[in-house]
C-alpha cells in the first residue's frame, strides 16, 4: 500500500526519488512550498490553527539553515547547468551511498563526471572540502572531469589557489545569472 501512495505522489509531481547507492532511495518534496508545509505547519496544524504559532517558530529557527541548504542545492545545479555549457550536462543531481552524501553529482555528453559539494554556512570553504571530495571520487573509482564547490561566504586563500580547469569554485554573485 506504501509502495502504491509513493508511486501516485511521484507520478503527481508531489514528490521526486533519488537512487542511493548500497542503501534506501531517498524521497524529497518537489516543491520548497510543500517542503515547508510538511515540515513546520502541518505537524502543528492545531496550534496554527488556533492562532498559536510559538511551535512553528521555535522548530524555523531550529531548520532553517537546513531548509535554505536544501533550495542552496537545488539552485546549484541550475547555476552549473547554465554557467558550465560546454561540459553539455546531461544530468546533475545529489550523490548518496550508505556512508556519504555530496550535493553534485553530474554527468556529461563525453561520459565524464562533475562531483562536488554546495556549502550555506557563514564559514568560508577550506581546501580540506576538497581534499574531502577528491578521496571521496577515489574510493568510488569516479572519473572526475572537474570537481565544483559552491559557498554561500567564499572560500579561503588557500583553496581558491587551486582554482582551474579541474576546480572550479562558485558564489553567490554568480547566482545573479539566474535572474539575468
Amino acid at each position: 500500500m506504501g509502495d502504491n501512495a509513493v508511486e501516485d505522489l511521484v507520478e503527481k509531481g508531489i514528490i521526486k526519488v533519488t537512487k542511493v547507492k548500497g542503501s534506501d532511495d531517498r524521497l524529497y518534496f518537489s516543491t520548497p512550498f510543500l517542503r515547508f508545509w510538511f515540515a513546520f505547519v502541518s505537524p502543528l496544524f492545531k496550534g496554527v490553527r488556533d492562532g498559536d504559532y510559538k511551535e512553528v517558530q521555535e522548530r524555523w529557527e531550529n531548520k532553517k539553515n537546513e531548509f535554505f541548504q536544501e533550495a542552496f542545492v537545488r539552485l546549484s545545479h541550475e547555476l552549473l547547468r547554465k554557467t558550465l555549457k560546454e561540459k553539455q550536462i546531461m544530468k546533475i543531481s545529489q550523490y548518496y551511498d550508505e556512508t556519504n552524501s555530496f550535493e553534485i553529482y553530474g554527468d556529461t555528453k563525453e561520459k565524464k563526471i562533475i562531483f562536488g559539494s554546495v556549502k550555506y554556512t557563514n564559514n568560508k570553504v577550506k581546501k580540506s572540502e576538497l581534499t574531502k571530495l577528491q578521496a571521496q571520487a577515489q574510493k568510488e573509482e569516479f572519473d572526475i572531469d572537474t570537481f565544483v564547490i559552491i559557498s554561500k561566504k567564499g572560500f579561503s586563500s588557500e583553496l581558491k589557489s587551486q582554482k582551474g580547469e579541474k576546480l572550479k569554485l562558485f558564489t553567490l554573485k554568480n547566482f545573479k545569472s539566474l535572474v539575468e
